[in-house]
């Protein structure tokens, strides 16, 4: 199972910007395929996106990082066995040298990681999540009103979703928030006329809207309607590093600005009103202790997940599992850098028993990766965006596929 090509090229993702995407072969005929996603909201503790900087693509390009990959991440890998994985990405963290991927790029880093991975699962002639021993298929949260760094619209929170928790299997779950899609759609269009049909980033529809309230009240009206009030709940995504100030150290919420306890109390009422199962990031990034308080009010009602706060590094998760400032981790594995990572700060959440939900960027590429990885390390949930897109559709057609093979074996968290 050696490794015996390793080439990179520079691509264009979804927003029409670069990133780059890695060739592996091995000696026995294995071929992997991966490219590295790239978020708009990002977490401060992330691995470091290399660009090239200049006039070429609004020096967004990433020409350095395809070099790294071809002169010295290729050459230092070719010849190992590609797996096991740990032995690959160690070399490349070693290769880097620094914390946080800035010498060769996260971008570089994660893309060689992942096809390192599919080449090895394809060397052995099985699919990626049956190589690492998948059996569930997640219960998909899919974004379908953007707001925040995903839209210009006037709401604060970044991404409100559908939660299909309790249909009977990945399928149905699908087809219920297609349906609830097309509802909210219509319904949108009635009230705010043809132009918020239109979408953002994720796929969501992003109306003028600029009270939470107005989203959380839509999407409520369209579960209703299509009669799924009992199996499908919401998601939000606050973000919430996104609209809080440094300065005063208060957050803009709904034209308002909040202190720390009274943003919680905001969220408190929300949860009074709607059928809210899961919230993503409420707090400021570096803020474990307001995270902590919040989940220690919340966290027996609803999923709180830690994304900004923890960007899939393990010793910031193990620090989220001392402060109990969480219940459930979101996991990017280009916000770390290598599989590995990831992985091992998935392990830690899973052994304090937290949920793990895997999840798409706001930048993607057609890769499927994330749903092979999802089923195979059993995370219960993932998140993919919109059942719209050719980037956030891919996922969740491969989860389809998926489900044909495995049966229709679905996650249980609500």
């Amino acid at each position: 199972m050696k490794i015996k090509s390793v080439f990179a090229r520079e691509i264009i993702d979804s927003r029409g910007n670069p990133t780059i995407e890695v060739d592996i072969k091995t000696e026995s005929g294995g071929f992997g395929r991966a490219s590295s996603p790239s978020g708009a909201s990002r977490g401060l503790h992330e691995a470091v996106e290399l660009r090239d900087g200049g006039p070429r693509f609004h020096g967004k390009g990433v020409l350095k990082a395809v070099e790294n990959v071809n002169k010295i991440i290729g050459p230092a890998i070719y010849d190992m066995e590609a797996s096991p994985q740990e032995d690959v990405d160690q070399m490349m963290i070693e290769l880097d040298g620094t914390k946080n991927k800035e010498k060769l790029g996260g971008n570089a880093v994660v893309a060689v990681s992942m096809a390192n991975l599919k080449a090895a699962a394809s060397t052995r002639k099985m699919a990626l999540y049956d190589f690492m021993g998948g059996e569930k298929l997640p219960i998909p949260l899919l974004n379908i009103i953007n707001g925040g760094k995903h839209a210009g619209n006037g709401l604060s929170i970044q991404e409100f979703m559908v939660i299909p928790a309790k249909t009977e299997c990945f399928s149905d779950g699908l087809r219920a928030a297609c349906e609830i899609y097309k509802t909210l759609n219509e319904k949108l269009v009635k009230k705010y006329g043809r132009t918020s049909r239109n979408v953002g980033d994720e796929g969501g529809f992003a109306p003028p809207m600029s009270r939470s309230s107005e989203a959380l009240d839509a999407i409520s009206e369209s579960i209703e309607e299509c009669g799924y009030s009992r199996i499908v709940g919401i998601g939000m995504d606050a973000a919430a590093s996104s609209f809080y100030r440094e300065s005063d150290g208060k957050y803009f919420m709904d034209g308002n600005y909040l202190e720390r306890g009274q943003l919680i109390d905001y969220y408190g009422g929300l949860l009074e009103q709607y059928p809210i199962y899961s919230i993503e990031d409420p707090l400021f990034e570096e803020d474990f202790e307001g995270f902590a308080e919040f989940t220690e009010k919340f966290g027996n009602k609803i999923q709180v997940v830690g994304d900004d706060l923890v960007v899939t590094n393990a010793e910031r998760v193990q620090k989220a599992v001392e402060m109990k400032a969480m219940n459930a981790l979101l996991l990017k594995v280009n916000q770390i850098g290598t599989v590995t990572e990831a992985r091992k700060a998935a392990q830690i959440a899973t052994d304090a028993g937290m949920q793990v939900v895997v999840s798409h960027r706001s930048g993607e590429t057609e890769d499927t990766f994330i749903s092979d990885l999802a089923v195979g390390m059993g995370a219960t949930q993932i998140k993919s965006g919109a059942p719209a897109r050719g980037e956030r559709t891919a996922k969740y057609n491969r989860l389809l596929r998926i489900e044909e093979k495995l049966g229709k074996h679905y996650s249980q968290v609500w």
